[in-house]
């Protein structure tokens, strides 16, 4: 199993023991009261019960399996075996570290072998690693791993750019700082020319790009 299957297990296998809705909104009322301020004054009354709602929604990646969303697949292509690369597709998520938002896109390119997958499909896998708490190495490695365990392509390629908020918020606070990280396996990582011709596509300068 790899590392991004066993991730998604071992998540799906922790949520037996997750706290109740009211222990979480509690929680949240521990943090006002941490920060200074009054958890029963009017304007934060409700503030708990909205951040447990918001939660929800920022990490409900961990209730869906990617794995299971990318197992439907397309054989009638009429032989196409050109490369298929998505770009600019949008995520929110939250760093591990601080839970401060990272926000970007990821593109996504490979090479099919037999079969392709709905652009949509791959979207979603996107959707559901980012709605958890990531660093971007993380996520990156594990859509392309994800997408070359099950679709089996003959090449992949994942380049992911994101703003981190845990460092244009907070601590150094440098704005317009974007961190890209790249994945790829089969062609992509073996042979310079059909890298290049990816990365040229998603609008990289970086044409030299190694990968992991």
């Amino acid at each position: 199993m790899s590392n991004a299957k066993a991730a998604a297990a071992a998540s799906k296998a922790s949520g037996t023991d997750r706290p109740t809705r009211e222990e979480a909104e509690a929680a949240v009322r521990t943090l006002i009261r941490w920060t200074g301020d009054n958890a029963d004054r009017e304007g934060v009354l409700d503030t708990p019960a909205r951040v447990t709602k918001a939660f929800e929604e920022y990490f409900g990646g961990y209730d869906q399996d990617p794995y299971d969303i990318l197992q439907r697949t397309f054989e009638e292509t009429d032989g196409y075996d050109e490369m298929v690369v998505l770009r600019n597709v949008t995520f929110n998520s939250h760093c591990e570290h601080h839970m401060a938002p990272i926000v970007g896109q990821v593109h996504i390119g490979y090479l099919p072998r037999n079969r392709v997958v709905g652009i949509s499909k791959l979207a979603r896998v996107v959707e559901i690693f980012s709605r958890r708490l990531q660093i971007q190495e993380k996520m990156t490695a594990q859509i392309a791993d994800a997408l070359n365990e099950v679709i089996r392509p003959r090449g992949v390629g994942v380049v992911v750019e994101g703003s981190h908020h845990c460092m244009t918020t907070r601590g150094i606070q440098k704005e317009g700082v974007v961190m890209t990280t790249s994945t790829m396996f089969g062609e992509f990582r073996d042979d310079p020319k059909t890298r290049r011709e990816f990365l040229n596509i998603i609008g990289s300068p970086q044409s030299g790009f190694a990968g992991r």
